[in-house]
């Protein structure tokens, strides 16, 4: 795993491909709407599924953590690691026929460094320079040990500067129907229903893609999405995490499920707090609940043993990943003299307080099983939980990220290094309203700040360890998150499909190469 900026220079031609006949359409199934389509500015697999189609990114990675050209064809990392320069392809144009140029570079490092929920991704970058139309020299405050990773598809899709560079890029229109230099460009868009990428002619890569149409399908429920593929009106299904319906895909004829892929994703399942919000901004009160779970029989139960237990915010495949932290093995007699000790006293009916659960649309299995679970659970030590359910993602997003929520059950990802995916969820820099997946627990700790501060820019892994085994000790303690379950994320295909990603980001990578054999 590459957790560091390497001191090399990477160079390799951009090959140009000979192979499957083109031609066919892919349909690929996702849950909930996404809000728009521009990865610059939002993140989440509904988004990036889309975006690393419509747009393309200096850098791409294999399965096995090596950075590839992309729009890069080739890139140098200074000794001290303070300075990256790009050489860019001479022949990528946008989708309105625009060559793509250094200053498209530079516009979409700034403008996500400006608004993309991951704060810390690009935070030591200084200032960009373009000497000329494909020379990009990207200048640090610090060395940035997750600066190439960060220049995944999923992370730093580059935008069209014409396009994007007037006005309010949040409600820009071309959200909506984006311009990008990608494999696909917009077709059209039906909202709630689908969205079409048709082939791009002019692709800087020859020969590529293949498909020349891919459909991305929205699904208002994991139940339906099942049946539209067992129909064969599906072909792929990302981020399939449920322990029922992978078993039961498994079990058909022509159905391949992969299972080694995306590993940069580390999805983890987890119970988040409002930290602000009385009674949760007692720590005795938020140590009690998790005193009072069972993480155990929810992974061995409710999810059936497919899904391993998480103890921390570092996914447990991680390197920089500890398990000395307190695991809070349930006990309910600590976890009710804890509420006492807060002052959380027993009314009449045994009730101490009142708690509402926000839930996403997610799988049943890790989201309402598990809040279900909660209810009957947590009242065994007083304390009453009621389900609130949300009729779409914008309408979840726009809750938790207004801080319009007690508790909420959510599947974030680490998104490769800690850096880019979970520094995110508890600096105190990050509380930024309305900004979904960012610090939505609204949680604050100096030392925590500190700490990711240093690790952020720490190039030595014994020492990045080191810095982040102590973060996930006070955070685990602080409970600012209760931490559930890795999701194991997989892909479901129908077995006549070649060329599906296999790298690190798995389908949230570009689908180019993938064709019907």
């Amino acid at each position: 795993m590459t957790l560091a900026l390497g001191l090399t220079t990477a160079i390799a031609p951009l090959p140009a491909y000979a192979g499957p006949d083109d031609g066919g359409s892919l349909v690929v199934a996702s849950i909930g709407v996404a809000r728009h389509f521009n990865g610059a500015i939002q993140s989440g697999v509904a988004t990036a599924l889309p975006s690393t189609q419509l747009f393309a990114s200096p850098l791409q990675y294999t399965e096995d953590w090596t950075p590839e050209p992309y729009l890069a064809k080739s890139w140098d990392v200074s000794e001290d690691g303070l300075t990256v320069t790009l050489n860019l392809v001479d022949n990528a144009k946008f989708h309105d026929g625009v060559p793509l140029t250094s200053e498209d570079v530079k516009f979409s490092i700034e403008t996500i460094k400006a608004n993309h929920p991951f704060q810390t991704m690009l935070a030591p970058v200084s200032s960009v320079d373009t000497p000329d139309a494909t020379t990009v020299v990207i200048h640090l405050e610090h060395p940035h040990p997750a600066l190439l990773l960060a220049m995944s598809p999923a992370l730093m899709p580059i935008i069209p500067k014409h396009v994007y560079g007037e006005g309010d890029i949040q409600t820009n229109p071309a959200n909506m129907a984006p311009i990008g230099s990608g494999p696909f460009k917009f077709g059209e868009y039906v909202q709630g229903e689908y969205l079409r990428l048709d082939k791009n002619p002019d692709f800087f890569i020859e020969g590529l893609p293949y498909l020349d149409e891919i459909y991305i399908q929205s699904f208002a429920d994991p139940n339906t999405l099942m049946l539209a593929f067992e129909r064969g009106d599906v072909d792929m299904i990302p981020g399939l995490s449920s322990p029922r319906d992978t078993k039961r895909l498994s079990e058909m004829d022509g159905v391949t499920i992969d299972r080694e892929t995306g590993e940069a994703i580390g999805a983890i399942n987890w119970l988040a707090f409002n930290t602000k919000k009385p009674p949760l901004d007692n720590v005795l009160v938020r140590q009690a609940i998790a005193y009072a779970i069972d993480r155990d029989f929810i992974t061995n139960t409710l999810l059936q043993g497919f899904a391993s237990p998480d103890f921390g915010p570092i996914v447990p495949t991680s390197p920089l990943a500890t398990d000395d932290v307190e695991k809070f093995d349930v006990d309910l007699e600590k976890a009710a003299s804890l509420l006492d000790e807060a002052g959380m006293v027993p009314g009449a009916d045994g009730s101490r307080f009142t708690l509402s659960v926000d839930l996403t649309q997610g799988n049943e299995e890790m989201g309402r099983n598990i809040a279900e679970y909660l209810r009957s659970q947590l009242k065994q030590v007083g304390i009453t939980i009621e389900l609130r359910a949300t009729p779409d993602f914008p309408t979840w997003a726009q809750r938790v990220s207004t801080y319009d929520y007690d508790l909420t059950l959510d599947q974030v990802y680490n998104w490769g290094d800690p850096v880019i995916g979970v520094n995110r969820t508890y600096l105190t820099s990050n509380i930024r309203p309305g900004v979904i997946w960012s610090n939505t627990q609204q949680y604050s700790n100096p030392r925590v700040d500190e700490l990711l501060l240093e690790a952020a820019k720490e190039n030595d892994l014994e020492k990045r360890k080191a810095l982040y085994a102590e973060f996930q000790q006070i955070v685990v303690s602080d409970v600012p998150i209760y931490f559930l379950n890795v999701v194991p994320v997989s892909t479901a295909h129908k077995s006549e499909l070649g060329g599906v990603p296999s790298s690190i980001w798995g389908v949230y990578s570009p689908l180019s190469e993938v064709y019907w054999q």
